[in-house]
């Protein structure tokens, strides 16, 4: 597999090969706008940075976090009952 070049644009295809994700996690992702794309003919163009932005460890991190503060006020929610 090739890398990804930073200031290439790659399709929905080749962007799903990278990540090695399916159909529907890809527009999970464009719609909730994880990946930012622009749309060229009604089709998504993604940069090779977007992509490599998405995979760095910051955006992990970040998703971590978010996703504890979440936990914690699920868990303090269901203690008030």
């Amino acid at each position: 597999m090739k890398e990804v070049e930073p200031n290439q644009v790659y399709t929905t295809e080749e962007t799903r090969s990278f990540l090695k994700i399916s159909k529907s996690t890809i527009k999970r992702l464009l719609k909730k706008g994880i990946i930012r794309a622009n749309k060229v003919g009604g089709r998504y163009r993604i940069f090779g940075k977007e992509i490599l932005r998405v995979v760095s460890p910051r955006v992990e991190d970040r998703a971590v976090r978010t996703y504890s503060r979440l936990k914690e006020k699920v868990r303090k929610t269901i203690e008030k009952w």
